[in-house]
């Protein structure tokens, strides 16, 4: 809507409710009157009564002045139901727009334009009449005492008064045009730092620093010129209140002398002319500039934006936070823009001052083999860390202390233990999501962080993140090239997603994230990185909202994916027996080694395979304890699916259950078969 068209409907509004202006008229005038009394009446006082030694006459006039105040005080109130009943149809009228427009077309931004849009246009407008016709009956009322004082003092006030009201009014249409630029680049630089902030954790994983820091410093710069702008056009707002407000104060005093010696202008009437303008025409011309200069300008950009337009799949590609190319090798997921569908962006990390410690004492130069027996001469290893500490703070005791690992291409590690141990951290330090306080890692023989490191790695966080788009364009999200719809099918047969792309209606077909389960995400988001280039794969509780076979079916095709390396930070303990080695992460008795090995070595390992038995054989899924999904889609076993017994999970102490009753099939608790 174009400003000439917002100046016709509120004209048109406002002539359909003439009888409620003549209303607001009428009780304006008690405030003309309340203005005129203010300077003339001390005037009078002075000049009839106090300086004549007339002090009774003086009183009187005063006296007058007070009842005006009154009057004016009363008209006041009354102005605030007109007010009202002019303020209110126009909400109504708003509302009625947006409702027709948004809530009837299915319009989702509707609700956004219906609770703050509109409130804000009200509260606006309310405003803007308060003050324009505050200032049009306030310098009504002073100039009429101007004249009525002296005509004299008319001509001193009056030419710098409408220089600037003109100057002001030159400056809103300039004005109203730089608020909504600025007010656009303010709202995409929140859009961006919303979609950005939240996911931290996985820029990083991607190595996309760069490209992140590019997009948001092109939005900063964006609403610094914006804002420098307005700053501008904010400078002629002040100059105009001091032309109009305070340079008729100086003409006053500087005539003066003239003024009362050859204008014929009494001493009283001076002080009532100067009571006029510091008292009514500078309080209501500040009211008007700041009033309609600021809400004005906001007004003007709200009406233009109602009703909202509606946003589908044709309206533009929001699959990517600005900057981020689709190269970077991670599982991406970040809240509060439009692309977030579940409105969580944030990583789980465990750890923190009260974590336990891995100890290299306990696990010393702990060497997987590859499944080809040796590491070729020369080939640096898939994974290396070597005397690795971190800590979450100077104070605190490492989470990591002394870690030697080395994993060979081709290897596949799990990673089990207790809540708050350090397996997250672990992933994240290999990632480069966190920095190591000390020691080297390295990934491919490339140093982490670094580029090349970022490149021969992919992270899948246990929120997948899956964004409104085609399933192929989620799926190829991670790979520079064009992917063949025969390696998106190879890759999805592999992983276990082809069930879910034939319900869906194939690879074009389009996702809405919130229509999907948490596991369906999982499946797409591992999928995804399944897909990309880099041999390294990080599943950090990636598969907890799958159900056993599906999580084995995937977990199966990242271990044979040529010369890709696995490490699993294990949601059951069958994700460690599939794994080659496993990494039990437990304080000072951390161990690592097969099954059969740490059966024999590690109480805690004991513990975690003693506990868990698979269900009894029947047609119902495995499913995993909750592990506080964010979005809570699955935040209990639902209706048919059998109860887990003591699963390794990675939000509680190590065999944790539901209480019963928690599981809504009445599936026992405990140990199972």
């Amino acid at each position: 809507m174009t400003g000439t068209g917002i100046s016709a409907r509120g004209l048109r509004f406002l002539l359909d409710r003439r009888k409620v202006l003549l209303r607001l008229t009428a009780w304006s005038v008690l405030e003309t009157g309340q203005t005129f009394l203010v300077g003339y009446g001390p005037a009078r006082a002075l000049d009839e009564g106090f300086l004549r030694g007339r002090p009774d006459t003086g009183l009187i006039w005063l006296a007058v002045t007070g009842l005006g105040v009154l009057a004016g005080s009363y008209g006041t109130a009354r102005v605030y139901a007109a007010v009202a009943a002019l303020v209110e149809p126009f909400r109504d009228r708003l509302v009625e727009r947006v409702v027709s427009r948004g809530v009837r077309t299915g319009d989702a931004g509707s609700l956004s334009g219906l609770t703050q849009q509109v409130e804000i246009a009200r509260d606006t407008f309310a405003g803007l009449v308060m003050v324009s016709r505050s200032f049009v009956f306030t310098a009504a009322g002073a100039l009429a005492g101007l004249f009525a004082l002296a005509p004299p003092l008319l001509l001193v006030v009056g030419p710098p008064l409408a220089a600037g009201v003109v100057l002001f009014a030159a400056t809103l249409r300039p004005l109203a045009r730089r608020q909504e630029r600025f007010l656009v680049a303010d709202e995409a630089l929140a859009g961006q730092l919303g979609a950005v902030c939240p996911g931290l954790r996985d820029i990083a994983a991607t190595g996309a620093e760069a490209q992140i820091a590019a997009g948001a410093g092109e939005r900063i710069e964006a609403e610094l010129r914006a804002a420098r702008a307005l700053a501008h056009w904010g400078v002629l707002r002040v100059a105009s209140l001091a032309l109009g407000g305070q340079v008729p104060i100086v003409l006053l005093l500087a005539a003066a002398p003239w003024l009362l010696t050859d204008g014929g202008v009494t001493t009283g009437a001076l002080v009532g002319a100067l009571a006029y303008v510091t008292q009514s025409l500078l309080p209501a011309l500040r009211n008007l500039i700041h009033g309609l200069g600021t809400s004005g300008s906001r007004l003007t950009v709200v009406l233009r934006r109602l009703p909202p337009r509606g946003t589908g799949p044709g309206d533009g590609d929001t699959s990517r936070p600005a900057g981020l190319s689709s190269s970077s090798n991670a599982d991406i997921h970040h809240a509060g823009g439009p692309a977030s569908p579940t409105g969580t962006g944030t990583t789980r990390q465990d750890g923190g001052p009260s974590t336990a410690v891995v100890r290299t004492r306990s696990i010393t130069e702990a060497r997987l083999e590859s499944p080809s027996g040796e590491q070729p001469v020369g080939t640096p290893p898939a994974l290396c860390l070597s005397s690795v500490t971190f800590a979450y703070g100077p104070a605190s005791a490492p989470v990591v202390q002394d870690l030697d690992l080395t994993l060979p291409r081709g290897s596949h590690l799990a990673v089990v233990g207790p809540s708050g141990a350090g397996k997250s951290t672990l992933t994240a330090l290999v990632a480069g999501l966190l920095p190591a306080d000390r020691g080297t890692i390295t990934v491919g023989g490339h140093a982490v962080p670094g580029p090349e490191a970022v490149a021969a790695r992919v992270l899948i966080p246990q929120e997948a993140y899956v964004f409104g788009g085609r399933l192929a364009e989620n799926l190829a999200y991670l790979r520079p090239d064009a992917v063949a719809e025969d390696e998106l099918l190879a890759a999805a047969e592999a992983v276990g997603l082809a069930p879910l792309a034939d319900r869906l209606g194939g690879f074009g077909a389009w996702v809405d994230p919130a229509a999907l389960s948490a596991g369906e995400r999982q499946l797409i988001a591992l999928t995804r990185a399944y897909l990309s280039h880099a041999p390294l794969a990080l599943l950090d509780e990636a598969t907890c909202h799958l159900d056993p076979q599906t999580e084995e079916r995937a977990e199966r095709a990242f271990a044979a994916r040529p010369g890709g390396t696995l490490v699993v930070v294990a949601h059951r303990i069958s994700s460690a027996r599939r794994a080659g080695r496993v990494l039990v992460v437990d304080g000072p008795n951390t161990a690592c080694g097969g099954h059969e090995e740490l059966m024999r070595s590690s109480a805690l390992y004991r513990d975690l395979v003693g506990n868990w038995t698979p269900a009894p054989s029947r047609q119902r899924s495995d499913p995993a304890l909750p592990l506080r999904d964010a979005d809570r889609v699955d935040p209990v076993a639902g209706a048919g699916l059998a109860g887990d017994g003591r699963h390794v999970v990675a939000h509680g102490p190590v065999g944790q259950v539901q209480a019963h009753g928690d599981l809504r099939d009445g599936g026992s608790l405990g140990r199972e078969g």
